[in-house]
């Protein structure tokens, strides 16, 4: 099908559409290749008058400059997010599109920050009227920036089966005074056969790549195994560790996904991390998830597999138990066996219990009845059923955990998250930290995201005495439904480069969230691990030996 021309004013949507109100005369011609196309234009419009269909809100305005009409994203204070929006139906039978704009993009002030992003977004819509998130949506445009005058954009698609509209998001995100200006965007079909195409050679390179054959154990090139020591972590040499890296989530969701091996290797030889964090679940481990009829073997030894690729190069591979609420029994049955399997491998640390939340310090510590949660259910990626099972248990606690690597024999370090979905340490230096008097001493983790604040009071006073493990750590320019509008989600621009000079200037062992293009906060875009502008840039650059500075706490 081939779309009439139209420029943007008052319309009908049939004018813009005619297969949707029914098909073309037999008499009328096909449009040229040209004509093909539906044009956003802003012309002969004043100061009274607002493009139809645009969304308007506060810092959108309508500008001209020599008679030439355009629209101006901008405001003058810092931490701001500017946006407007235009949904366009999707035509029948198109199987394709391409969205062109010009782009301008101004820095009025440089401030102390000087991050910004200017960002152009196609996303799709279905038939529910429910915007498809986070992978599946065609890359947006990130300019961070400031161009020379205009500069020309386009986006080309494929259009999934499921999409009935299209939404053209335009996004500020500016910490200091910016200008982004948008003008003559339009929408055409285009031939599907090339996209299409680039997407299949793009997919089989990264199922290529993500091939990881078996390396055997090379324990020459392991690293060496770590104490506590004070506040830090130490070789057997007495020589400072500082672990330093990233999550390859995936294990903890699907029990035969690969795909984590290649972010093990990709994080420690092309991103230079020197600690992965690896989440799974106790259940995957002894074979109890969906199809898997082998007793857990073959996840196992997918584990396995991680631990041998980190170590072989150098590097430690951190098992994080990832579930959340409190420990319970089977969770000090997996560390029975897990330890056992890893015991005083010197590559390998135990994070014992991701996100304790909804409990108290004596709870966490020394086990209890837990009942309803009365906190904000922040893991809206679990399932009502996982949700249910995590109220109105007994829990063994958190010493229960120590206690069952320690008696494997395993002196492996372990880590121990805080409450409050592991953001908070206080409890540690006010009676409630572990024993361990036979293994290789106990790291605190703490977990933070772009809507946490108190960052002195939650986790200093725990380092001032024991090493720190920031387990989870980003930010996401996609707002998070389930914080409540009173904890603002920080621009990342202006968070990110303050969180790792925090970092820095403690020296906080640290693995961002997440090395995985679902899993938000995203660090990678695709499988071929391009870095997100707002996120993974800035941990590459960190682990690459970049110095940010703290100029501000949260």
């Amino acid at each position: 099908m081939r779309i009439q021309t139209v420029c943007w004013m008052p319309c009908l949507l049939a004018l813009l559409f005619p297969s949707l109100a029914g098909a073309n005369s037999p008499t009328e011609p096909n449009p040229s290749p040209d004509q093909s196309r539906i044009q956003f234009k802003f012309e002969g419009m004043d100061k009274d008058t607002w493009p139809e269909g645009w969304h308007r809100a506060e810092g959108v305005s309508l500008r001209s400059e020599d008679g030439n009409f355009f629209l101006r994203l901008h405001h003058p204070e810092n931490d701001q997010r500017i946006r407007t929006e235009r949904r366009v139906p999707v035509p029948r039978d198109a199987e394709a599109m391409e969205l062109t704009w010009r782009q301008r993009v101004t820095r009025t002030v440089e401030g102390p920050r000087p991050y910004f992003s200017a960002r152009m977004k196609v996303i799709y819509v279905n038939a529910e009227g429910k915007e498809t998130k986070w992978n599946r949506c065609p890359d947006p445009v990130d300019t961070t920036e400031p161009t020379e005058g205009w500069r020309e954009e386009r986006i080309r698609f494929p259009l999934p089966d499921h999409a009935v509209e299209l939404i053209l998001r335009a996004t500020l995100w500016t910490p200091m005074a910016a200008r982004f200006d948008l003008d003559d965007l339009a929408l055409r079909e285009v031939d599907a056969g090339p996209i299409l195409a680039e997407r299949d050679r793009k997919r089989a390179r990264i199922e290529q790549a993500k091939s990881v054959p078996p390396e055997d154990p090379e324990p020459d090139h392991w690293p060496p195994e770590v104490r506590v020591e004070g506040n830090r972590l130490v070789d057997h040499a007495g020589n400072e560790v500082w672990l330093q890296g990233m999550n390859a989530g995936g294990l903890d969701g699907i029990p035969s996904d690969e795909q984590p091996l290649r972010s093990v290797v990709t994080g420690i030889e092309e991103w230079g991390a020197n600690c992965v964090r690896l989440p799974v679940k106790e259940h995957f481990w002894f074979g109890e998830g969906p199809h898997q009829n082998d007793g857990g073997k073959g996840y196992r030894e997918l584990v396995d597999r991680a631990v041998t690729l980190a170590a072989n190069r150098g590097a430690y591979l951190v098992i994080d138990l990832h579930r959340f609420r409190a420990p319970k029994q089977e969770h000090a049955d997996f560390w029975r066996s897990c330890a056992a399997r890893y015991k005083n491998h010197p590559a390998v640390l135990f994070d014992l219990f991701n996100e304790p939340h909804g409990i108290s310090w004596e709870v966490w510590r020394n086990g209890g009845f837990v009942g309803e949660e009365g906190s904000r259910d922040e893991s809206e990626f679990l399932s009502e059923e996982e949700k249910r099972k995590n109220r109105g248990f007994e829990s063994v606690g958190m010493q229960a955990l120590v206690d069952a690597v320690r008696s494997t024999g395993a002196r492996n370090i372990v880590i121990a998250g805080g409450i409050w979905w592991c953001n908070d340490l206080r409890g540690v230096v006010n009676g409630y930290a572990l024993d361990d008097p036979t293994g290789n001493g106990v790291m605190y983790a703490w977990h933070t995201y772009h809507w946490h604040s108190d960052w002195a009071e939650r986790v200093l006073p725990a380092a001032e005495k024991y090493p720190i493990f920031l387990g989870e750590v980003g930010a996401e320019v996609t707002p998070f439904s389930f914080i409540p509008e009173e904890e603002p989600q920080e621009n990342p621009y202006t968070w990110v480069p303050d969180m790792l000079g925090f970092i820095q200037k403690y020296r906080l062992n640290w693995t961002a969230w997440c090395f995985h293009p679902v899993y938000a906060p995203v660090m990678v875009s695709d499988w071929e691990y391009t870095p997100t502008p707002y996120w993974g840039r800035f941990v590459k650059r960190a682990l690459a030996g970049e110095t940010f500075e703290l100029k501000r706490m949260r």
